[in-house]
């Protein structure tokens, strides 16, 4: 019997070592476990895609490179470390760089913090609305026009050094095209890369048209929800809550149109709106429509401050829980009131739930030199009780389980 199976057994060890010594037969990969932490860092200079299976971490600023695409998918969940000032994480994405971020209204794409006990799977965050400035933010910068001093029409975007690799935005490319950001909300944002530099929950410089950007939730913000820096793209579906300066922020020839946008201020709240005009010769006429701004009656916080040149036009929109003390609609600058006197700002169909005794007049104010005539809002406004934005599209946003507002 012993004799039959040692023989036997030789030539099975011999087959199977032969097997596998083929250097045909790929080595296996170990499967990633779900859930698993992938940490990004520095430049992306190849393709990628971000699963919903895992959850990556941004180390501090991790740039989308000219000529790559980084594509999330659905219901993927991106936390980035608290490192301060030049070190903080941030997703960049570069002049020619494209970001294809398309979440759904059951599967958002959620930027938050390490801090944020969120997992795989889950929407609902566990940080207070008061835990801003926890990491930077996200950052598209594209070749569309900007308004700035200098000849070429380029800048660097604010909070990164000059002088790198990245950062610059502004071009002639008016159709430029970013990629797509679709069901995103962005959590806990707003370190300052250096000083009075802090990141907005969305910085846009230079985004063209061919960019598409929709459902966009910024939650808890130190700086402002979003702000547009000249380009031309079009925004829809926006809903900023607890920023600590201004919902949305317009500066350098803005010319695109945003459609539909939520507010909610709370006590750290700056201003609804700040609308800046153009900072060198090329002007641009941004259009903002169907806006609802819940001001929580708190005192002292303007509705909107336009500033520097401001020029657009704003249609159907809504302000309520207006404070009787220091909330106005304010001309800041005499340069601002001659493009409202020249129609190159312009107010239609502003429907204010006034606080009694309140008239629109008084809701109306203007620096001492301004000049501005108050009739170009007086008599496109009304006190009322309804009108801006549809609030219904943002079910889907982690205010909304919150219960803030009217949501």
């Amino acid at each position: 019997m012993k004799k039959f199976l040692l023989p036997f057994l030789s030539v099975f060890v011999l087959g199977f070592a032969a097997s596998c010594s083929n250097d045909d037969d790929p080595t296996p990969t170990p499967p990633t476990e779900p859930g698993e932490e992938i940490v990004k860092s520095g430049i992306l200079t190849e393709n990628e895609t971000w699963t919903a299976d895992n959850i990556y971490i941004l180390d501090g600023r991790v740039v989308v490179n000219e000529g790559v695409t980084l594509t999330i998918e659905p219901g993927t969940i991106i936390k980035a470390e608290g490192e301060q000032g030049a070190n903080a994480s941030a997703l960049i994405v570069d002049r020619g760089g494209r970001l294809l971020a398309e979440g759904t209204t059951e599967n958002p794409i959620i930027f938050t913090s390490v801090d944020d006990g969120i997992g795989v799977g889950e929407k609902e965050s566990t940080l207070p609305v008061e835990s801003a400035g926890l990491w930077g933010g996200v950052i598209l910068l594209g070749n569309a026009p900007i308004s700035v001093a200098n000849a070429e029409g380029v800048a660097y975007i604010e909070g990164i050094p000059a002088g790198l690799s990245y950062g610059e935005y502004g071009g002639t490319n008016a159709a430029d095209d970013s990629g797509v950001l679709r069901y995103v909300s962005i959590r806990y944002s707003g370190v300052a890369l250096e000083n009075d530099s802090e990141i907005q929950g969305l910085t846009l410089g230079g985004v063209g048209s061919g960019t598409t950007i929709e459902n966009i939730e910024i939650f808890s913000n130190n700086d402002d929800g979003i702000e547009w820096f000249g380009g031309t793209v079009n925004v829809t579906n926006v809903l900023v809550y607890g920023q600590q300066d201004d919902g949305l922020d317009i500066d350098q020839a803005y010319s695109g149109t945003i459609n539909n946008a939520y507010v909610l201020m709370t006590q750290n709240s700056g201003s609804g709106l700040e609308i800046d005009g153009p900072e060198g010769n090329p002007t641009g006429l941004f259009t903002m429509r169907n806006v609802t701004i819940d001001m929580g009656n708190f005192e002292s916080k303007l509705i909107a401050d336009f500033r520097s040149r401001a020029m657009g036009h704003l249609e159907n929109i809504f302000v309520t829980n207006i404070n009787a003390t220091g909330s106005t609609v304010n001309i800041n600058d005499a340069e601002t009131a001659a493009n409202l006197n020249a129609d190159q700002l312009t107010f239609s169909n502003w429907v204010l739930n006034a606080p009694e005794g309140v008239t629109i007049a008084g809701l109306f104010t203007s620096a001492e030199n301004a000049a501005a005539d108050a009739s170009k809002f007086t008599n496109n406004a009304a006190v009322g009780t309804e009108g801006g934005a549809d609030l219904s599209v943002f079910g889907w946003t982690y205010t909304s389980s919150l219960g803030v507002g009217a949501l």
